[in-house]
């Protein structure tokens, strides 16, 4: 972004390592944000949004210079350490998936604005599996089928991987999977 305030020209940067962020439910999340600016400044501002799908985008917390201002309903989650624009989340749910908007205003000779969005995606991690048999007794002689059911409590992207002495098992005329 450039903008000219009486022939003066000054530039704001502000980088995020990724555009989409994971996280794991329960842990703390780190938003890195970083910014730079070939100005002299008198006032440095930060605001962080939050915003889910078909929703007006949240005041979470902002600060001027040093001062941090946080929205009362989320001081205990959030956390913004002037003049690093990097946000904390702690502990991370899944009701805080959605985008997070950053934006830097600098005043010096003029005003310059800046802002980045970054998606966060939570994962939750997968539960030990559960495995059971049907019949129950798991001892099949020579002739008929046996089941074996695998199950998790919790996870998102849960994928399956049957496994015989360590190696993976294939479909074929003696398996099949669903």
């Amino acid at each position: 972004f450039f903008h000219f305030y009486a022939g003066i020209c000054s530039a704001l940067k502000l980088t995020v390592p990724s555009h989409t962020i994971h996280g794991i439910e329960g842990q703390p999340l780190h938003l890195t944000v970083d910014y730079n600016f070939n100005a002299t400044a008198s006032e440095i501002q930060i605001i962080w949004l939050f915003e889910r799908s078909q929703s007006n985008p949240k005041y979470l917390l902002g600060s001027v210079n040093q001062t941090v201002v946080p929205d009362l309903e989320y001081q205990h989650k959030f956390t913004l350490v002037p003049p690093n624009a990097s946000l904390v989340i702690n502990p991370l749910r899944v009701s805080d998936e959605g985008n997070y908007i950053v934006k830097v205003n600098v005043r010096g000779n003029g005003t310059t604005a800046a802002s980045q969005k970054i998606r966060v995606a939570v994962d939750v991690p997968v539960t030990k599996p559960v495995v059971y048999t049907e019949p129950a007794s798991g001892v099949v002689e020579y002739v008929g089928n046996i089941t074996l059911k695998c199950s998790v409590e919790k996870g998102t992207r849960v994928v399956y991987q049957w496994m015989k002495n360590g190696k993976p098992l294939r479909a074929s005329p003696t398996y099949t999977f669903s």
